[in-house]
């Protein structure tokens, strides 16, 4: 069996740099450093903030739906799984099985779709080791991020205090206004023209301000270059 790493969801939040689109970044559920993320329009947000809000509606969601369907007929599902990322695109399977645990049945399906209903079926999700790999980014550590903020602030600016609250905050973003993307300098929307070295400078700066989107572009390319070299 290829090797595969268990999931859990740490935030969804609006993309600063796509209309109606969110990022869902998901974690390694053992505590491992490595991030995916994945970019969602707003249905499939709504669909899945649902669940992370505990928020109940009067009639059945299509996902609700399904879920009912299977349950009705004795089948449960057992896991979901991310199994590949290509060309910006991840490829998600549903495995469901029988009461008596006798038959198996593997589904495609898009991963947002899988994502919902594994969570309205309390199912561990899971990622394959190629996509680990090609879609995934390690989070800096927390003296990387001060050591950064050292060098931003001088003695004249005004530096805000860092926010204490590490809850994480899943669907609040869904229905706020679009934040305003930060400027960028020209060389900054050039990055295929950066050495590794700023690309992965790039990349810390981009995970410290939450711009999980755009540090999804930027680690393809890094992980290119570095294939390359």
């Amino acid at each position: 069996m290829s090797k595969k790493t268990q999931l859990r969801i740490v935030g969804l939040s609006a993309a600063e740099i796509r209309g109606e689109a969110y990022v869902l970044i998901l974690a390694d559920a053992d505590g491992g450093p490595r991030r995916i993320p994945i970019v969602l329009g707003r249905p499939e947000a709504q669909a899945i903030a649902m669940v992370l809000e505990q928020v109940s509606t009067e009639r059945p969601t299509t996902h609700d739906l399904f879920v009912s369907f299977s349950h009705a007929f004795g089948v449960h599902l057992t896991e979901m799984l991310i199994t590949r990322f290509e060309d910006g695109v991840y490829f998600s399977e549903l495995t469901f099985a029988d009461e008596d645990g006798e038959r198996t049945v593997t589904m495609d399906s898009r991963t947002s779709d899988a994502i919902a209903i594994a969570l309205r079926t309390d199912t561990p999700i899971y990622a394959s080791e190629q996509v680990m790999e090609t879609a995934g980014f390690v989070l800096p550590e927390p003296e990387d991020f001060e050591s950064d903020d050292e060098d931003e602030c001088d003695d004249d600016s005004d530096c805000g205090e860092a926010d204490d609250d590490d809850s994480d905050d899943f669907g609040a973003d869904i229905c706020a206004e679009p934040m305003e993307p930060e400027r960028k300098s020209p060389r900054h929307a050039n990055p295929e023209n950066y050495t590794i070295e700023e690309l992965e400078r790039t990349l810390e700066r981009l995970i410290k301000n939450e711009n999980y989107e755009e540090a999804a572009g930027i680690n393809d390319i890094l992980q290119r270059k570095r294939r390359e070299r």
